[in-house]
């Protein structure tokens, strides 16, 4: 996913229109939010978030165009064990970081090529669609959670 669609409207129209689908002021300011504040929220979150600018939108319709976003590729879901579930924007290949003590959950950058290598470990004669990381923990006494990304 490039930048732009990352940031511009019509390319997100277009992006949808490629999958069959039109742009709606919900599921472009569903797409804003989540691109506005990168923190993986949860749809309630966004439901929250959403309301102060469309009072009127509802819960359903939220998690409707996350589900609609998420198809399209757009926006990928992120399920953390017992925990309901969050959104990404970042499509690059990466892995989360989730803080058990807030609740945060970060992206971190890996090196190039380790989803390769990770996926050169499967047994013989299996092939992954997909690779996911989730480190947990909290943050160190004295180190600086600023730094992680």
């Amino acid at each position: 996913m490039s930048t732009a669609t990352q940031t511009n409207p019509d390319a997100l129209a277009q992006r949808l229109a490629d999958s069959g689908l039109r742009s709606t002021p919900q599921r472009e300011l569903i797409y804003r939010v989540l691109l506005d504040k990168r923190d993986h929220p949860t749809a309630d979150q966004v439901f929250t978030r959403v309301k102060a600018e469309l009072p009127g939108i509802s819960l359903a319709t939220v998690y409707n165009c996350l589900e609609t976003l998420v198809q399209c590729g757009l926006v990928k879901q992120v399920n953390l064990e017992r925990e309901p579930t969050r959104y990404c924007p970042n499509l690059h290949p990466h892995a989360h970081f989730h803080d058990e003590r807030t609740g945060a959950t970060h992206d971190i950058d890996l090196p190039p090529g380790i989803f390769s290598e990770l996926r050169a470990v499967l047994p013989p004669g299996y092939e992954a669609a997909g690779v996911e990381i989730t480190f947990r923990g909290s943050a160190v006494a004295d180190a600086h959670p600023a730094s992680v990304q």
